[in-house]
């Protein structure tokens, strides 16, 4: 099922993940979260970042703890990170906050 953005088509897998990871940039990130039902904000936008930070420097997708990991110290969200993050993405870290960064569909992990 393609995603269209302007003058380029971006394909993606049968659950609405990116089948090239590579091919994410911001237009696919506010399309593929407008799909989503969710309006970008800066929090947000600060999550998708570390995520493809993660992925462009170890070329896995980073596991929820990561995340949560960085919310805490970063964020300054500390305890409450895990909250927050649900709270960002309500339909979990796989289904929306991968998704929407334009990761692969992760397999075979906990996603917390």
């Amino acid at each position: 099922m393609p995603l269209q953005l302007d003058d380029r088509t971006i394909q993606t897998d049968e659950e609405g993940y990116l089948v090239d990871p590579a091919e994410w940039d911001e237009a696919v990130g506010q399309a593929l979260a407008a799909a989503e039902g969710i309006a970008l904000t800066p929090a947000h936008q600060a999550v998708i970042g570390f995520m493809r930070d993660y992925y462009q420097e170890h070329q896995i997708i980073p596991d929820v703890r990561h995340v949560n990991r960085y919310l805490a110290e970063e964020g300054g969200h500390g305890a409450a990170a895990r909250q927050v993050l649900f709270e960002l993405f309500p339909f979990g870290y796989v289904k929306q906050a991968c998704r929407i960064a334009g990761m692969r569909r992760p397999r075979a992990w906990s996603t917390g």
